[in-house]
């Protein structure tokens, strides 16, 4: 089954993968769209000229609003249908009035470079996990030494915090350098100013659909009925300011001030192709089984192939690969975190943000973080010109992309992105 626009073979946009998001046209308001290679298909659009529904009797178009809260609500067995009859319109073989061209098409069908992209979702709360071994062992290795660099709790539990909500932005908006309070020289008091140590996190995220009252967990076995799609994430970090501040209660205002996230989101359905068996949790790999209510049947693991580009003020557009690392990388799975998350009652809701933490691999190359490439500044970056970085300057801008490949089967991301602006006065 072919797409019936001219979509490459090999495009991470095709069929399998229709991505939603939210983007708004000329005049128009934002509404739910999905892409199909270099376009966007407006499911308002297709809804209203009865092509395509998501609603049952009685219920509102949820197509034509701007965030994908009330499509992510109705539950997997709605998404796959949608799905499904969207794999059929938008073929080769599907309906005329697509195929064919006339109003329908005009209105439907329009170029990726014409629209404006939003933030997908009304995200109501944000978390943000430590679930890359590598990177977690990293940090420690730096702040506590190599024999004490996982914490005791780190191999039983998806570790996390809550993050800022508020500060979530869709991938091109702009980052300003934060201020807060900072502690370089130990044998001195606090001072306050602009962040020195400004650091990426390249991470995985996924939006919850529908949620769970208040006192009733999701289990492990059900916990992929309850995740909508996954997002690039980049969750800005202000080193200096979160090194004074998070003892003992954790990351506040070096990391609340923008998180950044791509505009599609890829089903879940979309991944199944690229499930993988993950880092065994048992004794074969002398880990610790987790308990129960974590354990897992089936490949754990994503085989997404994730990419980090630096660009100066100075450098030509794309800038410089600074690494390359994959989500296999991740020791706890978005089931595990869903389930550990909600494991005490906590209620989740649609468009609720999870994301990974950040993700690293072995080898330097593969770090997720300037923290781990520099090794907190001891190593900077060489990069073409002879500039150099340990950390993050004004004009900066970092874009992460991200794909899945197998068997002939593509999945893109697409790419979430960001400047540093400087400081406000």
């Amino acid at each position: 089954m072919n797409p019936f626009l001219d979509v490459p073979a090999d495009s991470g946009f095709g069929l399998h993968n229709l991505p939603y998001g939210v983007f708004s046209h000329g005049d128009g308001g934002a509404r739910v769209g999905v892409r199909l290679g270099d376009y966007v298909v407006d499911l308002a659009a297709l809804e209203t000229h009865g092509l395509v529904a998501a609603a049952g009797a009685g219920r509102a178009p949820v197509f034509s609003q701007p965030a994908l809260n009330a499509f992510m609500a109705l539950g997997p067995d709605a998404w796959s249908a949608v799905r499904e009859r969207l794999q059929d319109l938008l073929s080769d073989s599907g309906d005329p009035a697509l195929r064919e061209g006339g109003a329908v098409r005009e209105a439907a069908v329009l170029p990726l470079a014409d629209v404006t992209m939003h933030l997908p979702a009304r995200i109501g709360d944000y978390t943000d996990f430590y679930s890359s071994r590598q990177h977690a062992t990293n940090v420690g290795t730096m702040f506590r030494g190599p024999e004490n660099a996982l914490k005791p709790n780190w191999l039983h539990l998806p570790v996390g915090y809550h993050g800022r909500a508020s500060s979530v932005v869709v991938s091109g908006t702009d980052v300003v350098r934060p201020s807060g309070q900072t502690r370089p020289d130990d044998d001195a008091p606090p001072t306050f100013g602009p962040s020195k140590r400004l650091d990426i996190e390249l991470e995985l995220g996924f939006f919850v659909g529908p949620g769970n009252e208040l006192g009733d967990p999701i289990s492990i076995s059900d916990a992929d009925r309850h995740i909508f799609g996954f997002v690039l994430v980049n969750d800005w970090s202000a080193r200096d300011i979160q090194k004074w501040e998070y003892v003992p209660l954790g990351p506040f205002l070096g990391k609340s001030f923008a998180t950044s996230v791509s505009p599609w989101v890829v089903p879940y359905e979309a991944l199944a192709p690229f499930r993988v068996d993950g880092e065994p949790q048992d004794a074969t790999a002398g880990n610790p089984e987790p308990l129960p209510y974590l354990r897992q049947r089936g490949p754990r693991a994503l085989d997404v192939d994730l990419e980090v580009r630096l660009q100066t003020s100075s450098m030509d557009e794309g800038g410089e690969v600074v690494a390359q690392t994959t989500a296999r990388n991740l020791y706890w799975s978005p089931e595990q975190q869903l389930a550990h998350h909600t494991v005490n009652g906590c209620n989740a809701r649609p468009g609720d943000l999870m994301a990974s933490g950040t993700i690293s691999g072995e080898d330097p190359g593969s770090y997720g973080s300037l923290l781990e490439m520099t090794w907190s500044g001891k190593n900077p970056l060489s990069l073409p010109g002879g500039e150099t970085r340990t950390f993050l300057e004004d004009g900066d801008r970092v874009t992460i992309t991200g794909e899945a490949r197998r068997d002939g089967v593509a999945v893109g991301f697409g790419e979430v992105t960001g400047r540093v602006l400087p400081p406000r006065p």
